[in-house]
Formats: C-alpha cells, sequence, structure tokens
C-alpha cells in the first residue's frame, strides 16, 4: 500500500499528516530507529494506529514519506553568478547534504520502500532543480548541458558514492561538473 496524495489541501487529512510527519522527526531525534514504532508515532500525534496503517500502509512507507517531505527544498537555487557558478554551488551543497548522516538516512527511507512514489518526487525535485538552472542558463545566454546529461554525469554519480558510503568530497563534485560542462563548451 503506497502514500495516497491528499485529494484536498488541507483539512483533517493534512493536519494528521502533519501532527504524523512530526511526530516520526521528533522520535527519530531523541530515540534510537529500532525504536520507533506505529503505535507510538500514533499515540504521539494524537491518532490511531489503523489511521497510520490507512494512510501509509506500514511503518516503512511511513519513515519513506517523512524522509521524501524532508528532502523537498525550500526554493530555487540561490543565484551565486554565472550558470556554471549557481550550478557548483547548488551541487556541492546537494552533495553535502546527501551525503550528511542524516541525507543518508532519508536516502535509504525513501529507496527501501515498496512503492516507488517517494523515490519519484525525490527525483523530481533534483530534476526540478536543474530545470530552473538550465532555464537561468538560457536567459543568461550561457552554454549549459541537458537535464539528462546532468542527471547521468553529475547527479547520479554523486548518489553512487553517498549510497555506499564515499562522501563526494568538493573537489569531485567540480571534476563532474567539468566533465559535464567544459568551461570551452560551445553548447547551448
Amino acid at each position: 500500500m503506497g502514500y495516497r496524495e491528499n485529494p484536498r489541501p488541507g483539512g483533517r487529512s493534512a493536519r494528521v499528516q502533519a501532527a504524523v510527519h512530526q511526530s516520526v522527526r521528533d522520535m527519530l531525534s531523541t530515540m534510537d530507529r529500532a525504536d520507533v514504532t506505529i503505535p507510538l508515532i500514533a499515540q504521539r500525534a494524537n491518532v490511531t494506529p489503523s489511521t497510520i496503517y490507512r494512510r501509509w500502509g506500514d511503518l516503512q512507507e511511513l519513515l519513506a514519506d517523512v524522509a521524501a517531505s524532508r528532502l523537498q527544498p525550500d526554493g530555487a537555487p540561490p543565484k551565486i553568478g554565472s550558470a556554471r557558478d549557481d550550478l557548483e554551488a547548488w551541487v556541492e551543497q546537494y552533495a553535502d547534504e546527501m551525503a550528511s548522516g542524516v541525507g543518508r538516512e532519508m536516502i535509504r527511507d525513501v529507496l527501501s520502500a515498496a512503492d516507488a512514489t517517494n523515490a519519484e518526487r525525490c527525483s523530481g525535485y533534483t530534476q526540478h532543480q536543474l530545470c530552473v538552472l538550465i532555464a537561468r542558463a538560457k536567459e543568461y545566454g550561457e552554454a549549459f548541458p541537458t537535464l539528462v546529461e546532468l542527471m547521468d554525469h553529475v547527479i547520479s554519480p554523486i548518489m553512487y558514492r553517498v549510497l555506499f558510503d564515499q562522501a563526494p568530497g568538493t573537489d569531485y563534485v567540480r571534476e563532474l561538473i567539468a566533465r559535464a560542462m567544459p568551461r570551452d563548451t560551445s553548447r547551448t
């Protein structure tokens, strides 16, 4: 059973989701992960366990949903300078956040769920951020890699290293960008 989007914004469903998500975040920050259970989450969120089971199915799906929500960016990538500068700054921050202990834990939660909906949401967040950078490069009239090139040659190698506990350093990230976006390129 996968997470079902709320058909109506707001209302009781949104309040329940917010309370359950907050309970999970609070518990994960103060308890050992193995001790977190749906009955404890329900008690803390002031809902019945059946409410959680109906909406999320099981603990792993709930953890994946909470992680996917936490991985959603707060806003557009910051404007630093050139499109390349913006890309470097965004990718360096992305790699740092994903390689952090909390980031790795969230990624593993998202990927371990049986339903791929949350993984697709997270991929969509990343692709949207990259599309903002691509559109910005077009506005600036600067050459820039395509979304597929960025996903295949920058994001994928970073995620591989993060998943296998090989934190990508700044030099590695910049090398990936340099390969995807040579300084003397004339593509747009």
